[in-house]
Formats: C-alpha cells, sequence, structure tokens
C-alpha cells in the first residue's frame, strides 16, 4: 500500500539505499565543502546505515533497500528522489545531472513492487523540499527546486494548497531548516528563511529554534516514525532536549559520518507507507 498525509504518522514501509559508494566526488552543498578533504569512510558510513535501517526495523517498520551502483555517490540520501502525497509516488526531477540516474533505479524499483507512480518533469524538484502537512505541501524554492516545480505539484493536486518557501541560497534543502514532528510542532532554523516566510511558518506551527551549531550537524533533519518517536543525531544535545520535555520519544542514532555529506536522517529515508490519520489517533 501506498499512503502518506503527513511527516508523522506511524510509519509503516520505507525506502534507504546503503551507502557502499559514499564519496565525496563533485562537492555539490556546503557541509560537502567543508568535509571534502577528510571525505567519507565508507566503512563506518555503512555501519551507522546499518544501525539505523535496523532501528527501523526493531520499531516495525518495513526497510525496503535500493541497489547500490558504484557510480552514484549521493545514493543513499532516498528522500530526494521522489515523494509520496496520499496514495501516490511522484518521482523527482533532480536539480544536479550526476543524481539523475538515482531516480530510474527508483522506477525500476517501483515497477518490481508494481506501484504506481507519476514523475514530475519540470526542472527541477528534489523530495528534500518537500514537507508534506495533510492539505498543504510545503516547497521548498532552492537551488534544486523551482517555483516551476511547484505550479507542477499544485496542478497535479488540485485539493491540495501548495506553498513556496523560499531559502537561503547556501541553504540545500527546505528539511535542512525546517521539519514537522507533529500536526502542531516543528523544528526550524530561522535565519534559513526571510522574515515573510518565518512568520507564516510560525503563525502556524509552534517552533523549536535549532542554533547555528546543530544545523550544521542537521539538528532540524530529524525523522519521525509515529507514536511520538524521533530518530536524532545524539550530538544535537539542544534538539534532543527540547523535544523531549514536549513529550516526544528521542532515539538516538550515530549518522555522524554520513553527515559530512550534508544529509541527515530523514535526508536518507524515502516514505512510502504512513498509517492514515484515523488509524494514527
Amino acid at each position: 500500500m501506498i499512503h502518506q498525509k503527513n511527516e508523522f504518522a506511524k510509519l509503516k514501509r520505507v525506502i534507504v539505499c546503503p551507502p557502499t559508494y559514499m564519496k565525496i566526488k563533485q562537492v555539490i552543498n556546503q557541509t560537502q565543502r567543508y568535509y571534502k578533504d577528510e571525505n567519507i569512510d565508507v566503512e563506518i558510513a555503512m555501519k551507522e546505515h546499518r544501525a539505523f535501517s535496523d532501528t527501523l526495523r526493531q520499531q516495525g517498520v518495513e526497510v525496503i533497500e535500493l541497489p547500490a551502483d558504484e557510480t552514484l555517490n549521493e545514493q543513499v540520501f532516498t528522500r530526494d528522489i521522489g515523494v509520496t502525497i496520499d496514495d501516490q509516488i511522484y518521482t523527482a526531477k533532480m536539480g544536479k545531472k550526476l543524481r539523475k540516474p538515482e531516480v530510474s533505479i527508483l522506477e525500476n524499483l517501483l515497477q518490481q513492487y508494481d506501484w504506481s507512480h507519476h514523475p514530475i518533469n519540470t526542472p527541477s524538484i528534489e523530495g528534500g523540499d518537500v514537507i508534506v502537512a495533510g492539505d498543504i505541501i510545503w516547497i521548498g524554492i532552492s537551488t534544486r527546486t523551482t517555483y516551476e516545480a511547484v505550479d507542477q505539484l499544485q496542478h497535479l493536486l488540485p485539493q491540495k494548497t501548495v506553498i513556496p518557501i523560499p531559502l537561503r541560497e547556501d541553504i540545500l534543502h527546505l528539511d535542512c531548516a525546517f521539519n514537522l514532528v507533529s500536526e502542531k510542532e516543528g523544528l526550524i532554523y530561522p535565519d534559513a528563511f526571510g522574515e515573510k516566510e518565518l512568520e507564516k511558518l510560525q503563525s502556524r506551527y509552534e517552533l523549536i529554534e535549532v542554533s547555528d551549531d546543530e544545523q550544521f550537524t542537521l539538528g532540524t533533519n530529524v525523522f519521525s516514525i509515529g507514536e511520538n518517536k524521533i530518530i536524532s543525531l545524539p550530538k544535537n544535545q539542544k534538539v534532543n532536549a527540547a523535544l523531549q520535555d514536549r513529550g516526544y520519544h528521542v532515539i538516538e542514532v550515530d549518522f555522524s559520518e554520513i553527515i559530512k555529506s550534508g544529509g541527515s536522517f530523514r535526508c536518507c529515508t524515502l516514505p512510502i507507507e504512513r498509517e492514515s490519520f484515523h488509524e494514527h489517533i
């Protein structure tokens, strides 16, 4: 079954990809530039990813792995190649040429499972810029996602309100600065947004502000698996404490090697099925 109404209902099925060939080869974001000389220890990254996948399975999630391709160094970030909205998977139009083949691998897997999908053909849109919030879809306008893609998604989803949110130029994706953990609460890095956009988000949600230091370690990029459980990085102690103070159960998983390439838990997951709202409550 394909189903996702929001970012925080109980997760039942997710697509990931092991970082078998992970490497900073062509720098495509600010975090990679910082770690380019140090690069990625694949053995450590694989160990972290296995622990993350095992954590998901222990929580009752079906974890489906994409086959890793030795020519695709960014493939671990499965969030970007598609998005599930309601009962449909939309495959992305990647903003970077080197990542475009990842979408074909996803489409092959979807065909194997006989899951229908709809490609977004207008350049360009990546799933890290898409936050699903019931009748509202927030879309980050970044170097990877355009207003043209927002218009196409609104055309495909006439029953939804698709809202573009321009980002500061150095912010890779919307989920590097904003994420929802419930219908009313979320995480935000305020400096990523203009005053108007910030007010728009703050008027709708109670938002935990993330510091510069914890934004660099992707404090907003937690992954909600439902029932108030959130997977987060151990080093983001301020974020974790703020979530715990609000009644969330924070599951800490080390991901410090993988985040050197500019993505964390949300970036490394493509949810395919979450319980519908009436099941969730």
